[in-house]
């Protein structure tokens, strides 16, 4: 039985991960970069700008909402979001990355991320302009909406958008569980436990007290937290990633060569010929690219979309910066501690260390911190899985909601709480496999409903240069909230 089901989920997770599906998600970005005309770039001041740059010089980007007020703020909405994409994919991931793929996965890394930027923008784009007010007057949105509501709007589409968002939203309940839940728990008790040595089981309780505090207080608890953790975790981080690679900075033009020449098949993976070097630099770089940042799974939205933020760019814009801040930033300074440190041969591609994954980069580490490096390195997991683990809980949280309803959340958090124990304490390599399988099935609708609703995005994309940069007096393409409400009532 196992085995039958290990071979379904392989077929699956072929597909989904394979080149159908990876060509798909560039396809989507690649799509909406055209349509957008480059917005990530044409419009690169004003994204910086209007995003990392307004934290420092606009109050209304960090403010808290009133206690009544069920929203949160644009810079708690990012937070959150970057708890859940900012994980141990961008120590592990990378790290496994240039180990299969050699240095050139760092360039098609790049390259998904490029095009990703305008797939996560589209996507809150389409969450802000399609989201609504639960029961308790607290915003919902993502896929499951523009599904339902913009994808179903369209000519003969109603029945699909319907199965779709349902779909999706099933999807999202499983891989929360999994690639949100136990897959993190269960790297943070095993570094935890390599690193200090400490049993699985009492990480296992802390983990589940602590998750109880902030998941069962709700999204404005959980947001608090990640406001002060993300940028803490982030800072901590890449504070100790420069030193390193300021201790080796006369090896980062090297470096920096071995990305472009192994990009292009100039160097052969593993000894191997260089046609399979480029397949597997372009496979690896583009998969880990969007597992990291998660540009194109439709996730970040659900949690962007509870943003009190009206104009549906603004939040658009945010997007970018997520997928900027994760893979550009992030996952290169990590790639570079690897790839300065001599772990890697710079000259052919080939592995020197035979560390794997998050021991590589704890081995990176130590040549510059000594015994302290791994253990930096265990700390840092602890941080990005649990952080990921926190964002995860409200995008499954509310993919529920959609399903059975606002009240009936409690009981998913409740569960997942419970989960986070069993991950700590279980080996569960199949539980991995599936949860890898469900979060790449959630791209799937996820990608139609933005592939099929790009004309509304470059609408409202156009709408905004428009009143922005041209002086127009358009009326603003807010929300489509009014116009779903009044044609649910006609039905």
């Amino acid at each position: 039985m196992i085995e039958n089901i290990t071979n379904v989920n392989n077929a699956v997770n072929g597909i989904v991960w394979g080149p159908v599906g990876l060509c798909l998600l560039f396809v989507a970005g690649l799509a909406m970069t055209v349509l957008t005309k480059v917005f990530q770039i044409s419009h690169f001041g004003h994204w910086m700008k209007n995003t990392i740059g307004a934290i420092f010089s606009d109050k209304n980007i960090t403010a808290h909402t009133e206690k009544h007020d069920k929203s949160i703020s644009q810079f708690q909405s990012l937070c959150t979001a970057l708890a859940a994409t900012v994980g141990t994919g961008n120590i592990v991931g990378i790290a496994g990355a240039i180990i299969s793929g050699g240095p050139g996965a760092v360039f098609w890394m790049w390259i998904m991320a490029f095009f990703g930027m305008m797939t996560n923008y589209s996507e809150n784009v389409l969450g802000i302009f399609y989201r609504r007010k639960n029961d308790q007057n607290e915003w919902s949105g993502g896929a499951m909406y523009y599904l339902k509501d913009g994808l179903g709007a369209k000519k003969g589409c109603k029945q699909i958008g319907a199965i779709l968002a349902v779909l999706f939203s099933c999807f999202c309940i499983l891989a929360s569980f999994g690639i949100g839940n136990m897959s993190q728990v269960n790297s943070i008790a095993g570094n935890m436990n390599a690193a200090f040595g400490l049993p699985t089981w009492i990480t296992g309780i802390g983990l589940v007290i602590l998750s109880a505090l902030v998941i069962l207080g709700g999204l404005k608890r959980v947001a608090s937290v990640t406001e002060k953790l993300v940028p803490t975790m982030v800072v901590l981080y890449l504070v100790g990633a420069i030193v390193i690679i300021c201790t080796n900075i006369t090896a980062v033009p090297a470096a920096f060569a071995s990305i472009f020449k192994g990009a292009f098949g100039l160097q052969a993976v593993g000894g191997g010929i260089i046609g399979y070097g480029l397949k597997q630099a372009m496979t690896w770089g583009f998969k880990r690219g969007a597992f990291s940042n998660e540009a194109g799974l439709g996730s970040s939205v659900m949690v962007h979309s509870n943003s009190n933020v009206k104009e549906p760019v603004q939040q658009g814009m945010w997007g970018i910066f997520e997928v900027f801040m994760d893979t550009i930033v992030v996952c290169t300074i990590t790639a570079l501690v690897i790839l300065t440190s001599g772990a890697v041969n710079l000259t052919d591609g080939t592995m020197i260390s035979s560390a794997e994954k998050s021991s590589l980069v704890g081995e990176a580490f130590g040549t510059v911190f000594g015994p302290i490096g791994p253990m930096f390195i265990a700390i840092c997991i602890l941080l990005f899985a649990y952080s990921t683990v926190l964002g995860w809980s409200h995008y499954g949280s509310k993919a529920f909601e959609y399903l059975f309803g606002t009240k009936a959340t409690v009981g998913y958090k409740a569960f997942f709480v419970i989960v986070v124990f069993f991950g700590a304490t279980m080996s569960l390599d199949l539980a991995w496999d599936l949860s890898d399988t469900f979060n790449g099935l959630m791209m799937i609708p996820n990608l139609i409903g933005v592939l099929t609703l790009s004309g509304t995005v470059m609408k409202i994309t156009q709408n905004y240069v428009n009143r922005t940069f041209k002086g127009s007096n358009e009326t603003p393409m807010y929300s489509a909230f009014e116009d779903v409400q009044k044609a649910q009532m006609e039905d």
